[in-house]
């Protein structure tokens, strides 16, 4: 259960950064104005929130591990929002983090 909500809190974290910062990028580079980059700090900061409720109590281990969902998520939301496509090399370096996901928050730690 804990493994299911730590999973459910990074997907949502990311959706927020990763909304957040698309939001202002296309405020800002596609020109669509304030509002939308108004909803990407907005959501920039609910990430923040979010990150905070994650069970484990360490600051740097949760961040390091979101580390590797950012780079998974950011891969798979250029996939549907910009027609991203990424490469073999792209695709394996996501695997790569999310498996270091996985090792820095779940390993066994002997609590």
């Amino acid at each position: 259960m804990l493994i299911a909500r730590s999973t459910t809190l990074f997907v949502l974290a990311a959706l927020l950064e990763i909304g957040g910062a698309w939001l202002v990028w296309q405020g800002v580079r596609e020109n669509r104005g304030w509002a939308w980059i108004g909803a990407g700090i907005l959501a920039l900061g609910a990430y923040g929130f979010v990150a905070t409720l994650q069970p484990d109590a360490h600051f740097g281990r949760i961040l390091a591990a979101y580390g590797g969902v950012f780079v998974a998520g950011s891969l798979a939301w250029g996939m549907a929002a910009d027609g991203y496509r990424p490469d073999r090399y792209d695709i394996t370096g996501a695997l790569i983090c999310l498996a270091g996901v996985a090792v820095i928050m779940y390993a066994p730690r002997g609590r």
